[in-house]
């Protein structure tokens, strides 16, 4: 194949790539708001043909509060990240990674959760809080998020490139909501593994960072399902500090 093929074919194929990729990794540029997004570790066992395997699920969640709270002690993620926890003696592990500062980490417990993938999602309460001026714990979505309206979905996705295998938090700014219903809603936004219980965030008219869904599951591309909040903001509302 002539030299000259050969790098127009490597151009287009960096391009294409380039334009796939549509998550970026959160750094000192990246809004303050994305901080209260965090890791999330979780021991679990499960068990086949009579046998059980310890294995450490790795996920993410989101630090939430009433607007204007001095402290957030309550974390909101997927169900299915909980789904082989058993062991109660093994805690779960909440990090948080300030751009500013060292990471925080909490042990937290399940407080509630809607039983299985049909209601992906789970309420931890931290055994100690987290002061609002280190993060800003993101307020809830009053209502359900306009599909007219571009979200933001943030996650510690697993993937080798952006994700880092986990190791960064990523995010897909302005993709859109694509179907709306109340257990579940798709989205064109782009995770991947180990994202799961990361946020769905809409701004409100004034700027404000709101949680807007629970992400769930997805394709790795251009779907993403996730959990709208509205679904089960009764009940979490009932577990905020």
């Amino acid at each position: 194949m002539p030299t000259i093929i050969r790098l127009l074919l490597s151009t287009t194929l960096l391009v294409a790539s380039a334009q796939a990729e549509q998550r970026q990794a959160y750094n000192r540029q990246s809004p303050d708001w994305l901080q209260a997004v965090g890791k999330l570790n979780v021991p679990g066992v499960q068990y086949k043909n009579g046998y059980g395997r310890h294995q450490l699920e790795n996920c993410s969640g989101t630090l939430v509060a009433p607007r204007n709270s001095s402290h957030a002690d309550t974390v909101v993620t997927a169900w299915h990240c909980l789904e082989y926890y058993r062991d109660l003696s093994k805690p779960i592990t909440f990090t948080l990674t300030p751009v500013a500062g060292k990471t925080l980490s909490r042990e937290a417990y399940r407080v509630a959760d809607g039983g299985g993938m049909y209601a992906d999602w789970a309420v931890l309460k931290l055994y100690d809080s987290v002061s609002t001026r280190q993060v800003a714990a993101l307020e809830i979505h009053p209502q359900r998020a306009d599909m007219q309206r571009p979200v933001t979905m943030a996650g510690f996705s697993g993937d080798a490139g952006v994700g880092a295998d986990g190791a960064v938090l990523t995010y897909h700014a302005s993709c859109n909501i694509t179907r709306q219903a109340s257990a579940q809603s798709e989205s064109n936004c782009s995770a991947y593994k180990g994202a799961s219980g990361g946020a769905v965030i809409q701004l409100s008219a004034e700027g404000r960072a709101q949680l807007s869904g629970v992400i769930s599951q997805g394709n790795n591309q251009t779907l993403s399902i996730y959990v709208p909040v509205s679904g089960f903001r009764r009940l979490l509302k009932q577990h905020l500090n």
